[in-house]
């Protein structure tokens, strides 16, 4: 099981969890622009471009905020890219970088792609659309496996022996390279700067001089450079290091870095049952609407969670999945039906990745102002969003 990154409740700790509908994601956009300032200050150092990955959070009531620090975000297909154009997070006047990746374009799609971006990384040298790319206004890049796998689970592993990812470097030829301007790599997974540096190490010895016909590298994302323990001053160096000596642009394109910490997902304790053990079933699931707490696994934070609590609690999901369970806890007080539980760092890979199996409501959507106590509900989810999903 694959530990939270959650360093605590920080400002949520303050935050009246009856304010907002259950359930409900709430945002602190303050948390947030402090992400931002953080990785702004990488990139000012390093002379790196940092876009923020739609894939982990497409919030685009707050694209403003993004678009005011971050040089752009990075798309994983037709419909992210469409959603950075349509709602600013690369600028009114696309004054800042789109970058396209996905492991394979649909050749109906790929014509308002090219239009849409400004870089186009594809997954191997002969995958369809390279050469119709070409012939269009748009930067191409190629992504490579590195083949050194340094992720915690291997399931979140691009590097694995058959990954389908990249292609793999010791097979990477002279003439593979011809069409392609840029190369990138997304190899980690809510990592710090050690690993980085082992597979740009291994990358430089075995490209070595080749380096020198990119002029942009991307380094994907996987950093969590916002984290109180990650090595900035490493990776403001190494970036230096790496456009200095093959004179290219280095990009960055975190996704948690830019909302550890930021967001909160808020249920209510709708029943309890004293089986086998103690139960407190919620309006939540971690099926529908945190789906990594099972496909990492992990068990997330809890605010108001303690190690030595003397009441335990096996907390269920709404859904009719057996594994639908965000795992045990212990409180200090007993909770009783109508009770709200908060889990914590519940911003990145949640709201992107919600679903309305078995009918299980949707989660509202909240901003919250850590500093000014404002509150704004953005968005709430009706019956439509689930019969329209259907048909």
């Amino acid at each position: 099981m694959l530990p939270t990154q959650s360093s605590g409740p920080g400002a949520f700790a303050r935050f009246d969890l009856s304010r907002v509908p259950s359930p409900s994601f709430v945002v602190d956009e303050e948390k947030i622009r402090s992400n931002l300032k953080i990785l702004t200050e990488i990139g000012k150092l390093s002379g790196a471009k940092v876009l923020l990955a739609l894939k982990s959070f497409s919030m685009w009531s707050l694209a403003s905020l993004i678009e005011e620090y971050l040089d752009g975000c990075c798309a994983s297909g037709l419909w992210e890219a469409r959603l950075a154009r349509e709602k600013a997070f690369t600028g009114i006047k696309k004054q800042k970088i789109l970058s396209t990746f996905c492991p394979a374009f649909r050749s109906t799609e790929l014509e308002e792609i090219c239009e849409l971006s400004d870089h186009l990384v594809f997954n191997h040298p002969k995958a369809s659309g390279v050469e119709y790319a070409a012939s269009h206004q748009v930067s191409l890049g190629l992504r490579i496996n590195p083949e050194i796998s340094l992720g915690l689970d291997p399931k979140y592993d691009p590097c694995s022996k058959q990954s389908r990812l990249g292609w793999p470097i010791s097979k990477l030829s002279e003439s593979d390279l011809s069409p392609f301007e840029g190369l990138h790599f997304h190899t980690l997974c809510e990592q710090n700067f050690a690993p980085l540096l082992q597979t740009w190490k291994k990358i430089e010895n075995a490209l070595g001089s080749t380096l020198k016909k990119f002029s942009w590298i991307n380094l994907g994302g996987g950093h969590h450079c916002t984290r109180s323990d990650y090595d900035q001053d490493g990776l403001i160096e190494l970036i230096d290091e790496i456009s200095q000596k093959y004179d290219c642009q280095v990009y960055l394109e975190p996704g948690e870095a830019v909302t550890l910490d930021a967001g909160i997902l808020v249920g209510e304790v709708i029943d309890l049952m004293n089986s086998n053990a103690m139960h407190a079933l919620l309006d939540l699931s971690a099926t529908c609407h945190a789906p990594d707490v099972i496909e990492a696994p992990y068990r997330p934070a809890l605010l108001g969670d303690i190690e030595d609590g003397q009441h335990p609690y096996l907390l269920g999901g709404a859904s009719c999945l057996t594994a639908d369970s965000f795992g045990e806890y212990r409180m200090n007080n007993p909770l009783r039906i109508g009770d709200r539980v908060a889990f914590l760092d519940q911003a990145h890979y949640t709201m992107v990745k919600t679903n309305t199996f078995n009918g299980v409501k949707l989660p509202a959507i909240a901003i919250w102002n850590s500093q000014t106590d404002n509150l704004s509900m953005v968005r709430e989810f009706e019956y439509e969003e689930f019969v329209n999903r259907l048909s």
